[in-house]
């Protein structure tokens, strides 16, 4: 067996058995790809010829083009589970990944958008579908919902009709390792949904001639709206707030956390909320809540 034998095999293990996302899968595929050329630049075509110093080098080519610590971590992390399970099935004699050692990310504050200017640029989008456009309504409900439920872009996109109970004002989503999570909903995103679902849906499908299909939020060619149409639609609405860091669908999942725990919200419910396998990855918004009270003290307080 080759090395790209090998990779199909295992990158059909990790969507099959291990259930990761369609999205984890293209990360692991591009790294291992790259892993993969840069042994057969060194003459290694077999799985079994696989050793850590050719690993190290791998990782370190990659540092000398100046790639971010983050994405070396993250390829450190796709060889470690490549030659792990290369070694289970036998193909390696030993596991070189369990010695290798990639430079620790640096874990960055998510940008979280003020309570205040996230319910202006809100109010912006409503008004704006008050002209009763079809894509402008879904848009106002894409938006509330993001928030209301901080949902992942996925998750949201993932939404079919069955997942909404519109009556318990909750969805049904399913996360990362395709885990499901039922999380509630309040009353602006209520009515911003319930309008899109009876009348900008509707619209939007007849225009395009387009059958009805199962999912929530469609595009306006009828089929299912996709990650990118969201992503352009945030970054817009976000574009006009100050503020540094990602302006993606993520800043407002990010600021959902942040104002649950400001309000007095349990960590541990946050979490649940969420769907964070780690209660170690929700904490990482403590630490926003905290940097943004000294920043409040810094700036108000006398004697700071």
């Amino acid at each position: 067996m080759n090395l790209d034998r090998a990779l199909d095999d295992y990158l059909a293990h990790v969507r099959a058995e291990r259930g990761y996302s369609e999205h984890t899968v293209s990360a692991y595929r591009s790294d291992l790809a790259d892993l993969i050329a840069f042994a057969d630049r060194r003459g290694v075509a077999e799985p079994g010829e696989l050793d850590l110093g050719l690993l190290r080098d791998w990782l370190w080519t990659a540092t000398e083009r100046g790639l971010a610590r983050t994405s070396i971590a993250r390829r450190a992390a796709s060889a470690r589970g490549f030659s792990a399970w290369l070694h289970r099935r036998g193909h390696l004699a030993a596991d070189p990944g369990a010695r290798l050692k990639a430079p620790r990310a640096q874990r960055t504050l998510p940008r979280v958008v003020a309570e205040r200017a996230l319910a202006e640029a809100l109010a912006a989008l409503e008004a704006r579908a008050a002209g009763d456009d079809p894509v402008a309504i879904r848009d106002a409900a894409v938006a509330e919902l993001l928030y209301a439920a901080a949902l992942r872009v996925s998750e949201l996109v993932g939404l079919d009709l069955g997942d909404v109970d519109r009556r318990r004002r909750t969805v049904r989503v399913t996360g990362k390792g395709s885990k499901e999570r039922v999380v509630p909903y309040g009353a602006p995103a209520a009515r911003a949904l319930d309008r899109y679902l009876e009348s900008a849906r509707p619209a939007l499908l007849a225009a395009a001639g387009s059958p009805q299909i199962a999912a929530v939020f469609v595009g306006v060619r009828g089929g299912r709206l996709g990650v990118r149409s969201v992503r352009r639609e945030i970054a817009a609405m976000l574009s006009s707030i100050p503020g540094a860091g990602p302006s993606g669908p993520h800043a407002l999942r990010h600021s959902a956390a942040t104002h649950l725990l400001d309000g007095g919200a349990d960590l541990r419910a946050v979490q649940e909320f969420l769907g964070h396998a780690s209660l170690g990855t929700t904490q990482i918004y403590t630490h926003v809540s905290s940097e943004r009270l000294k920043q409040s003290y810094r700036t108000a307080h006398p004697r700071a």
